[in-house]
Parts: structure tokens; C-alpha cells; sequence
């Protein structure tokens, strides 16, 4: 029988891996996130940056003023999938995660920057210095809590007037990352906008 060297033998227990330690393939473990939106919001811009953080490793939750349960849409006129409504608005603490995603959808946008409470959350990301990630029609409600001015940034086109409007230098591109504010146009820039939130997360 051969002899096993003492140099070869392998320590198990460094080998062990602590369950809330990231790996290569879930960079963002112990990271938390909170999706703000409410009824009306562009499925597509809730769901691929959540599937994208959850693949990654972080905890998403929707925090919404809307109660139980959202209805989502496809387009602004196609009514989509409903989403249940895991943090009431009132009671989401900056404290409690590492950044904010703003999904679109025009008529989740303009009801969000008529919600005091859900414009008081974006500020209270901003005045954290926490990263925020906001797309298409969801930028204007940056308008309405006083934080868009002189940040570099983009949105659904229809919006570029009130941001400029609000002190903005805004621009016609997929994705823009200007300190913690991360922005993008549209569906079409999904896979920037999701690749630039990980990368500031992890």
C-alpha cells in the first residue's frame, strides 16, 4: 500500500463554504434591493433587473403604496401579470438595503412622483449616498424629490424636457452612470441597465 504524504492531505474545513459569503457565480449575496413601483409599471423593466439580481444572489423586495397586490402592464395599455407587495412604502427604511431600483411604465412614474411618501424614499436613497437605478419614465420622479439637477442623465424621451426643466443634463444613451445614480431609455437597454446595477452592487 502506498504511504500518503502529509503534504498531500487536504484540509477539509478550509475548503467549507460560508453560506453568506459571495461567490463567482452570486457576486451580490447579503445585498439587499427594493423595487419602487406601483399599479401601472412596464413589466419587463420589474421583472429582467429582479431576475438579474436574484440570479446574482442579492434579496429583492417590492416596496410599493399600492396594498397586497400591483397590476403590471405590457406597453401601457396591455394589462400583464399582478405582483404581490412585499414592503408598504410607509414603512421601507433606507437603512434596511443597499440600493433602489425605479422601474418605468408612465402611469407607475406619474403616480409615484404624486406619492409623497414614495418621493420621500428616492431622496432618503440619495441623501445615503446609496445607488439608485432608475429607467425609462421612472427618472421624473428624481424631478419631484429635488435630486436631478446638474446629474448627468437619460430616460424615456418624452421625459427630457422636465428633466432639463429640474437642472439635468440629460443624454441619448443606452445606459449613464453619474456617481450613485445609474439611468437608462427604454426596454431595449434592459441588459445595460441590469449589467451597471450589479457592477455597482458587487
Amino acid at each position: 500500500m502506498l504511504a500518503v504524504h502529509p503534504f498531500w492531505k487536504v484540509d477539509i474545513a478550509l475548503q467549507r463554504k460560508d453560506p453568506h459569503m459571495a461567490d463567482a457565480s452570486t457576486p451580490l449575496t447579503g445585498k439587499k434591493v427594493a423595487f419602487l413601483l406601483t399599479r401601472g409599471v412596464e413589466q419587463v423593466e420589474l421583472t429582467s433587473p429582479r431576475a438579474a439580481l436574484d440570479e446574482a444572489g442579492a434579496t429583492t423586495a417590492i416596496v410599493s403604496p399600492s396594498k397586497d397586490t400591483l397590476q403590471a402592464m405590457e406597453g401601457d395599455w396591455t394589462h400583464a401579470e399582478s405582483f404581490p407587495v412585499d414592503v408598504p412604502v410607509e414603512q421601507a427604511s433606507v437603512a434596511d438595503y443597499d440600493a433602489l431600483v425605479l422601474p418605468g411604465g408612465t402611469l407607475n412614474a406619474d403616480a409615484l412622483r404624486t406619492n409623497a411618501e414614495a418621493v420621500a424614499l428616492v431622496k432618503a436613497f440619495f441623501d445615503a449616498d446609496k445607488t439608485v437605478a432608475a429607467i425609462c419614465h421612472a427618472p421624473w420622479i428624481l424631478a419631484e424629490a429635488g435630486v436631478a439637477k446638474d446629474r448627468r442623465l437619460t430616460s424615456f424621451t418624452s421625459t427630457k424636457v422636465d428633466l432639463e426643466n429640474a437642472g439635468a443634463r440629460w443624454v441619448d444613451e443606452e445606459v449613464v452612470v453619474d456617481g450613485n445614480l445609474i439611468t437608462s431609455r427604454n426596454p431595449g437597454d434592459l441588459d445595460a441597465f441590469n449589467a451597471a446595477i450589479r457592477e455597482a452592487l458587487a
